[in-house]
């Protein structure tokens, strides 16, 4: 009798999360889910076959997470890769380097500090040439993912997914992104624009000497961006029935 009371409550759990309608936006999908295993995890026994049936529901909930994760790096990267991806995005233009603020002070008394415009143009044109080779760095981390780290997801805030990323990748990614960022430094005319409004800037007398670390700065500032956008995207498929645009996602968590 309660192997029957089992089933029945999974495939209720799995109905209900199958049936969610679209202007049920506002509910937290992956609250949905733990609410289903926490209803099956309740009513778990010793049994072999009752405990198969919940493992199995966990797996298809993890499985949908992961399709999730994935799905979400991959538009925040698409996103990102584009022309104008930071150039043009007020939430995650690059800015300069802070101390090249004296640098732009003192050109600017001898009309030179139209260089530091391009400069900056420049530094945002590299971060969306190294963001795709993030993509597959991203895609491991979700394949490694264990089951506890995925539970913690599913019971954790908007943002759960985002910062298990950072603490788990953020060593791994900057080691893989920094010779990308500085390659694209250099195939885009950073380098070069750097180097001549240096110049410019040690023409003027009495300037005290300014070093800034323009691959730390856009490697940072890179990583901060896809983040950004990443707890935003995780947020919006948690919530709207409309990312959810593949098989899985549409199965484990609804429509």
């Amino acid at each position: 009798m309660l192997i029957i009371k089992k089933y029945a409550l999974l495939s209720w759990g799995l109905v209900f999360l199958s049936t969610v309608p679209a202007q049920a936006g506002e509910m937290d999908w992956l609250k949905q889910a733990e609410g289903v295993l926490n209803q099956l995890n309740q009513g778990e026994t010793r049994s072999t076959g009752q405990s198969a049936i919940s493992a199995l529901s966990q797996t298809d909930m993890v499985k949908g997470l992961k399709e999730a994760l994935r799905v979400g790096t991959a538009r925040v990267v698409n996103q990102l890769s584009k022309r104008n991806g930071f150039e043009k995005d007020r939430n995650i233009h690059i800015p300069l380097p802070a101390q090249l603020n004296k640098v732009r002070s003192a050109l600017e008394t001898i009309g030179m500090a139209d260089s530091l415009n391009d400069l900056e143009s420049k530094i945002n044109r590299a971060a969306e040439r190294a963001t795709p080779k993030a993509k597959k760095i991203f895609v491991r981390s979700i394949r490694n993912m264990t089951l506890k780290d995925a539970n913690a997801i599913l019971r954790g805030p908007n943002d759960a997914a985002t910062r298990y990323f950072e603490r788990s990748m953020s060593p791994e990614l900057r080691n893989a992104i920094a010779p990308l960022i500085k390659r694209a430094l250099n195939q885009v005319g950073a380098v070069r624009s750097y180097d001549r409004v240096m110049a410019n800037y040690r023409t003027i007398p009495m300037m005290p000497d300014i070093k800034a670390n323009l691959n730390k700065h856009v490697m940072d500032k890179t990583l901060q961006g896809v983040f950004h956008y990443l707890a935003i995207e995780e947020a919006a498929i948690r919530k709207n029935p409309a990312k959810r645009t593949t098989e899985i996602l549409r199965r484990v968590f609804g429509q």
